[in-house]
């Protein structure tokens, strides 16, 4: 396999760049709000089954006493 000089490198590096197709800033946006929805539903999913856990334990603790 023959050795690729640091020029060499640097220029396929910047061929391969170019062939990338960057999102819009409407599809980043899009995307983002997409991430803060879900990640707002699963704080709140995991809140209510903590909360239901935490209570279930506790009741099935206090029926042993």
């Amino acid at each position: 396999m023959a050795k690729t000089t640091p020029m060499e490198f640097l220029r396929q590096v910047r061929n391969e760049t170019n062939k990338v197709t960057w999102p819009t800033r409407r599809e980043t946006m899009i995307t983002a709000l997409m991430v803060v929805i879900f990640t707002v539903l699963m704080a709140i999913f995991f809140a209510v089954a903590d909360w239901f856990l935490l209570h279930g334990v506790a009741l099935i603790v206090s029926l042993g006493r």
